[in-house]
């Protein structure tokens, strides 16, 4: 038994599913293999925000169409503007979740059916109230965040995507959650919508040292977590000489609020009120919670092999169970009938095709 997985703790578990033998293996995988997983996603590569074919607004649009009629699945990056102190940028958020999907995207490519990937809707974002006023931070007010990514929902629907999945990175998943649930309200549209914050998806992999992880500290912000990933990832975007160091006291006992993963399961999540801490304008200036000192790629490695695999389960299950054009009942998820949804569902610019702009919406 590797000298890793001899530290490993009793307490945990996996589930008797797919996703929990995926888990268990990478949970189990010795270096070697992790490393293995990695150099299969190209892990690392430099961004390909600006290469050519890698999102569907940088593809020729007749392989966009020729792409999606394979594998209509589309995952949507969400990052956002913010400070994660002087040693790296504030647009972390972003080029972290684009590096992880990009190599997602050349895992499938591979594989024949490429997840068709956009680029980032929200390179600025939406913050909780302990955000506010940091220099470097920019914020979106909710209503703005919320519609911008509706109408980026229905604008890819209207192209044909009919499994929309946001990959987000970042502390505003609640705002993310209620523009799905507006959208559905509104547009009640067939398809599969979903968000996932790819840090709880994976959260087994951010557990610290005594509880069987790679992890010398909890998962906070612009830390030692933070900081690996990105050093994995995006080398470039990081001055270790530049780091420092902070720690922010909570006004109550510990064991309420739960960490920013939530690998406790406490009563509550941190995103789940205010007050209990201090804002970070007035404790942290240095846009800091942690060590990022202690940071090093290799102990992100697990953690993104662990994500990459995860969100590839995802995309594959997903296809499996619906084809490129096919979805869930469209009579047992929306209140439309399929008599209603016929022409819309069409293929855009065939006949009797009609953009779904053209249909009534809910409740109006």
């Amino acid at each position: 038994m590797s000298t890793w997985l001899e530290s490993n703790r009793a307490d945990i578990q996996f589930e008797a599913t797919s996703v929990g033998r995926l888990k268990k293996r990478i949970w189990e995988a010795s270096e070697k293999e992790v490393d293995a997983i990695l150099a299969e996603y190209g892990i690392p590569s430099p961004s390909e925000l600006g290469k050519p074919g890698t999102y569907v607004q940088t593809t020729i649009r007749q392989k966009v169409v020729e792409n999606r009629k394979k594998n209509d699945i589309v995952f949507v990056p969400i990052g956002c503007t913010e400070l994660h102190g002087r040693h790296t940028v504030t647009a972390l958020d972003t080029f972290m979740v684009t590096q992880i999907l990009e190599g997602v995207r050349r895992y499938t490519a591979k594989k024949g059916t490429p997840v068709n990937l956009v680029w980032t809707p929200l390179n600025y974002g939406g913050h909780p109230h302990h955000h506010i006023g940091m220099p470097g931070t920019i914020h979106l007010e909710d209503e703005v965040l919320k519609r911008m990514l509706i109408d980026v929902m229905v604008g890819l629907w209207n192209d044909g995507f009919r499994k929309i999945i946001l990959i987000n990175n970042h502390g505003h998943s609640w705002l993310l959650e209620a523009a799905i649930q507006e959208l559905q309200k509104t547009w009640n549209l067939p398809g599969i919508f979903r968000t996932i914050d790819w840090h709880r998806a994976v959260r087994e992999f951010f557990r610290t040292k005594d509880r069987g992880g790679d992890w010398d500290d909890d998962f906070f912000h612009a830390d030692e977590a933070e900081t690996s990933v990105m050093l994995l990832l995006a080398p470039e975007y990081v001055e270790m000489s530049l780091a420092e160091e902070t720690k922010v006291k909570g006004f109550l006992p510990d064991g309420h609020m739960d960490k920013a993963v939530d690998p406790f399961g406490r009563p509550c999540r941190w995103s789940e009120g205010q007050g209990h801490g201090p804002m970070e304008i007035g404790s942290i200036p240095e846009g800091v919670v942690g060590r990022p000192t202690i940071a090093t790629a290799k102990k992100a490695k697990r953690t993104i092999a662990a994500i990459l695999s995860y969100l590839t389960l995802l995309h594959d299950e997903i296809l499996e169970a619906y084809p490129a054009g096919k979805f869930p009942p469209l009579e047992k998820t929306t209140m439309r009938t399929e008599e209603e949804m016929k022409p819309y569902l069409k293929e855009p610019f065939t006949k009797g095709w009609r953009p779904i702009y053209a249909i009534r919406k809910m409740g109006l």
